[in-house]
């Protein structure tokens, strides 16, 4: 079983990243603003076995390289740290665009919602590289079962962009409106989220454990 700092700190990393407009939230909110919730829906169902893919690929390879070379865990917290850190930077950087800017889009069919939405996550930079870099941060070598901790972790991280993304589609038109009109809580938005993966990025570059081989 994972620990309760593990859980918290994915879900805290997890919150963050998907708070950061990438294009898993730019596919389905454009489309629940454009075409509906049904289509968001049927866009997100698409990212959610994106996800499921990650999560049953990561857990396969960090098992079989943990267990092999725990030396690595160094390396991929250092690669994590730094993205956390770009994403930060991103969020924080003066002249982002909303996500929720209406925008017009072609209607497509449910069946080309799905593929598209899985698509977008399996192409998705920021989902790879977040499984191969976040996961690795929280498993605890010394317990073991390091398959079934990642594929823990990795629901954990699951749920929550589920839970957020879900959200999104059903309030995405009334965000869309209310930031249209407020640009000033659209800025305060993303200096939260920067500042929240700034901190988390700093955590992970000064941390100097390391992992025992099993």
């Amino acid at each position: 079983m994972i620990s309760f700092g593990a859980l918290l700190g994915v879900a805290t990393v997890a919150l963050g990243m998907v708070l950061t407009p990438g294009p898993n939230m730019m596919y389905v909110v454009s489309r629940s603003i454009g075409q509906g919730r049904r289509a968001g829906l049927i866009s997100l169902g698409g990212v959610a076995v994106g996800f499921v893919v990650y999560i049953v690929a990561t857990a396969l390879g960090l098992s079989a390289l943990f267990a092999a070379v725990p030396e690595l865990y160094l390396a991929v917290k250092i690669a994590g740290a730094l993205y956390i850190g770009w994403l930060a930077w991103k969020a924080l950087r003066p002249g982002g665009v909303s996500v929720f800017a209406p925008v017009e889009v072609e209607a497509h069919p449910p069946h080309k919602l799905f593929l598209m939405g899985l698509v977008t996550n399996l192409l998705n930079p920021k989902a790879a590289i977040m499984y191969a870099s976040m996961i690795p941060q929280f498993l605890d070598v010394e317990a073991g079962h390091l398959f079934w901790q990642s594929v823990q972790l990795g629901a954990v991280q699951f749920c929550v962009s589920m839970a957020v993304n879900g959200a999104l589609i059903f309030a995405a038109g009334t965000i869309a409106v209310f930031l249209s009109r407020r640009p000033s809580w659209l800025r305060i938005q993303r200096y939260v989220t920067g500042t929240l993966l700034g901190a988390i990025a700093v955590k992970l570059a000064t941390d100097t454990s390391r992992p025992v081989p099993a």
